[in-house]
């Protein structure tokens, strides 16, 4: 999660080669970036990577300044992605998503890069819902008081081919059950997450939250959900709705690794719905996947990776 990536903006043979440095080059929105990037890149990785056209991998992570420097020496912009969505603790979540901002801002303003992209959440939103959530909204704060050039993409549910944070979804509905917990959602598919975060890496708002989604008016319901995902499947599935009281019960018995307290208070929450950055970047980017679109990509994914 903690890998980092940068290529560089320098005069080669008469051409200009814009550099942009990436930490979370990794994971399951990371590594879309660096797919859709057209760009040569250097990368910072904690464990040691195969061979990779365009990519050279150079041993570090965000808690090591040295490798930041590096990182950031000659780029352009930092399009930073990093971070924990799971953790037992604030402080745990605070090592990840605050101390790790704050290290790669650092790392930025000395090298005199000017462009940064910070990829947040929604839950900071809320951040009184959850310790995810505070921290996501702590490192928000650090982002708009340092003197870069920032915005701050707030990302819905993100989903796609390789993701396997909705996996389970899409599992449970293979045997016709959708889980319903309350409210509404905003979702996005991880192809035009990367390709709004490389447009802003090069331009666009300034000083801007943006909350981003799939351009379906006021998100999805639940059922919108599961009925996309069965036609996606070629099943029927039944909709189960989740009370509040089943829902913190289920992650008080621990009933799924992924169903933290800390994450079933911030899934009850009823609106998780993205507010109006996508007319922010009107000209700029504009979002490919509807949600049929995007769920059938998805599950073509899964198929092909044997996951489904």
């Amino acid at each position: 999660m903690f890998a980092a990536y940068v290529f560089c903006q320098r005069r080669s043979f008469g051409a200009w080669v814009v550099t942009i440095a990436i930490t979370g080059g990794t994971g399951f929105v990371g590594s879309r970036v660096l797919a859709h990037a057209a760009t040569p890149l250097r990368a910072l990785t904690r464990q040691p990577q195969p061979d990779q056209p365009g990519i050279t991998w150079v041993p570090g992570n965000l808690a090591d300044s040295a490798a930041l420097a590096r990182l950031c020496d000659g780029a352009s912009a930092v399009i930073h992605i990093a971070g924990i969505v799971s953790a037992p603790t604030r402080a745990a979540f605070d090592v990840g998503n605050v101390a790790g901002t704050a290290a790669i801002l650092a790392a930025a303003q000395a090298a005199g890069v000017t462009r940064f992209v910070h990829v947040s959440s929604l839950a900071a939103r809320e951040p009184q819902l959850s310790m995810y959530g505070a921290s996501k909204a702590e490192a928000e704060r650090l982002v708009l008081a340092s003197d870069l050039d920032w915005v701050i993409v707030r990302p819905p549910g993100v989903y796609g081919p390789g993701d396997l944070e909705m996996l389970d979804i899409y599992r449970l509905a293979m045997r016709r059950l959708y889980i319903a917990p309350p409210g509404r959602i905003s979702l996005l598919h991880v192809d035009d997450l990367a390709a709004a975060l490389l447009a802003l890496a090069t331009g666009g708002p300034s000083q801007q939250v943006l909350e981003i989604d799939d351009g379906a008016p006021n998100g999805h319901s639940h059922p919108d959900f599961a009925r996309a995902i069965g036609t996606g499947l070629g099943k029927r599935v039944q909709v189960i709705p989740l009370t509040l009281a089943m829902l913190h019960l289920a992650a008080r018995l621990g009933l799924s690794a992924k169903l933290t307290p800390d994450r079933a208070a911030y899934i009850a929450h009823p609106d998780w719905v993205a507010r109006g950055g996508n007319a922010a970047l009107a000209g700029l980017w504009a979002p490919r996947f509807d949600l049929a679109a995007g769920v059938a990509d998805t599950v073509a994914g899964y198929r092909a990776q044997g996951w489904l």
